[in-house]
């Protein structure tokens, strides 16, 4: 797996880096010197209690053998971290977003008490796990989710272009910023739509935990979103071309109606 040393190749002022900048520079720092990813977290302020007390990174193997990750976060307060890039983006998100880290534990820990560890994890577990890995938040004009949800991707990127200047594409899921260390056309992040009809939601902390609703969650309200796409995140996509890529921006799918 990749090292947290590689933490420093990385450039701080990609879009969807610029909002970590501050803390993504000060744990380069400390695992440029030789911190593991769990100490150089630790470094940071806690900025959060769980039920349990103040959020602590600890070793990787700290979970007692079978204890479920989510359920060891929600009973000490500490969140297992591998010596990875994966994990310590993980707990970048956790210092930047704890309160709503802080909900996608609640939910998944009162998920595992109500129907236990099994083969599958359901549809609200996968739903977390989703947003949790990949999620990302858009605020944005109503034209712009309307496209968006229509896949029609000329008229996001192209014909709506300018209006992205009053939009905010956020991204939350740690999985997601591991992949753009080596940024790719094809990476897409899994957009939370708000519930109600306004789907447009504040990309900060307190807005975003307040959206985390496990009956809302539990439906998969995400829209699939190519993240280089975005105007201004990506200097290949000012050539309209980029985005005539099928495989990468793909029409909706119209459901077949059933045979009489």
């Amino acid at each position: 797996m990749p090292a947290p040393g590689g933490l420093a190749a990385l450039d701080p002022s990609a879009p969807w880096l610029v909002p970590f900048a501050p803390r993504l520079h000060r744990l380069a720092a400390r695992t440029s010197a030789g911190a593991d990813a769990a100490a150089a977290l630790a470094a940071e302020p806690s900025p959060i209690a769980l039920a349990a007390g103040p959020l602590r990174f600890v070793a990787g193997d700290s979970a007692a053998p079978g204890e479920a990750y989510e359920d060891f976060i929600h009973r000490t307060g500490c969140v297992p971290t591998r010596d990875n890039l994966h994990d310590l983006f993980n707990g970048l998100v956790w210092l930047q977003f704890p309160e709503a880290k802080r909900r996608l534990n609640q939910l998944q820990a009162g998920e595992i008490a109500r129907a236990g560890i099994g083969a599958q994890r359901g549809p609200l577990r996968d739903a977390l796990t989703l947003f949790d890995e990949n999620g990302a938040v858009l605020e944005a004009p109503d034209a712009l989710w309307e496209a968006l949800l229509a896949r029609d991707w000329q008229r996001l990127f192209v014909s709506g272009r300018t209006l992205w200047r009053e939009a905010r594409l956020q991204l939350f899921g740690h999985a997601l910023l591991e992949k753009l260390c080596h940024p790719r056309k094809a990476v897409t992040a899994h957009v939370l739509r708000a519930p109600g009809p306004k789907p447009s939601l504040a990309a900060d902390d307190r807005s975003m935990a307040a959206a985390l609703d496990g009956a809302h969650l539990a439906g998969k309200p995400f829209a699939p979103l190519p993240v280089l796409g975005v105007p201004g995140w990506w200097p290949q996509n000012q050539n309209f071309s980029f985005y005539d890529d099928s495989e990468v921006f793909r029409p909706r799918r119209v459901p077949q109606p059933n045979p009489t």
